[in-house]
């Protein structure tokens, strides 16, 4: 009989600290998460030197939770995986520190973990994958479509070229007057709107799967700048509306175009704003047209950052022979493709 595989996971790549035990990938043993949200909501924004703080005072509480949830010991354990990047570097490194001394002191492999291989594998924890497949990834400081014709193997076929979808939501929400994190806000108000306002969407060249919500978010912002001059009053809902469905059409659309062009079999959605309502259901309606292809979409406590998405793909990494020394370093400008094959 094969033994039962456990992975540790180890998140700290922005507001998030968390630890998280998988078993045999796909499995939760544990997932213990000590969120920031409210030290940070003053400031309008994730503060990196109050962020770093945070998880300094948390990890070893956070890591004995989930040891003590999963009820194992560190001799059971098979690895110990950790967000080596992308993220705010002050905040990987309390994670990666952590993840070290734990592999160092109980003689465990080190696994580094891609942090949006991780949102893409949160959907491991909710089905198999069926390659080749498609991840839409969408979250405050990322938004790609990446394709994968098998597992740990990573190719960005799109990506923002400016803001990120979940950044445009953020900076539109401070405009509105809301509090950070400004997405969840805008997502319920345009459930009350109409999106009647005329916005612009990027499509940019021919062809291109990138995207682009710079010109968006400043038109937004324009436009409620101008009518405050003119004394005139925007429905707020109706502008949330407006701007959502600007976001969730090019979303969707190079989604489906993409999905065509690579013959894929499942559409992934991952990152913190796969919560989002709009995009949820407009991905749902899309692709109920298209019952040959599988839409699967993470529940909401695997969308936004979190430990079990590590450990699933770093169960993954772990079984392609994928290793760190005790020398590895945060890299918050980490590449996707740098552990393809």
């Amino acid at each position: 009989m094969k033994k039962d595989q456990w992975i540790m996971g180890i998140e700290t790549s922005c507001d998030e600290t968390a630890v998280a035990i998988i078993k045999n990938g796909r499995e939760i043993a544990s997932n213990v998460i000590a969120s920031q949200i409210e030290s940070h909501k003053r400031f309008g924004g994730v503060v990196p030197e109050i962020a770093s703080r945070h998880h300094v005072e948390q990890i070893t509480i956070v890591i004995e939770e989930a040891m003590n949830q999963a009820n194992l010991s560190f001799d059971e354990l098979d690895a110990i995986a950790v967000t080596a990047g992308p993220g705010l570097v002050g905040a990987l490194l309390i994670g990666v520190n952590a993840a070290k001394a734990l592999a160092f002191s109980h003689n465990l492999p080190l696994v580094p973990v891609h942090h949006i291989a991780g949102h893409i594998y949160a959907n491991r924890l909710v089905t198999e994958f069926t390659f080749p497949l498609l991840a839409l990834v969408v979250s405050g400081g990322h938004t790609e479509l990446v394709y994968m014709k098998e597992h740990g193997h990573f190719e960005v076929i799109g990506e923002t070229r400016d803001d990120a979808a979940g950044e445009a939501y953020d900076k539109v929400a401070r405009t509105l007057n809301m509090p950070y994190p400004g997405g969840p806000h805008i997502d319920r108000l345009a459930q009350n709107g109409s999106a009647t306002l005329d916005l612009p969407r990027a499509w940019l060249e021919e062809g291109s799967y990138d995207f682009s919500f710079s010109g968006l978010k400043s038109a937004v912002i324009n436009r409620v700048h101008n009518a405050e001059q003119r004394g005139e009053v925007i429905a707020p809902e109706d502008l949330a509306a407006s701007f959502q469905e600007s976001v969730i059409e090019v979303l969707v659309k190079k989604t489906e175009r993409a999905v065509v062009e690579y013959k894929v079999n499942q559409v992934l959605l991952a990152g913190g704003v796969a919560a989002n309502k709009g995009l949820r259901r407009a991905l749902e309606s899309s692709f109920a047209e298209k019952p040959e292809i599988e839409l699967v979409i993470p529940p909401l406590a695997l969308c936004t950052d979190n430990a079990a998405m590590i450990a699933a793909a770093g169960s993954i990494m772990y079984e392609k022979g994928v290793r760190a020394d005790l020398s590895l370093n945060a890299n918050p400008g980490l590449a996707i493709e740098l552990y393809n094959e």
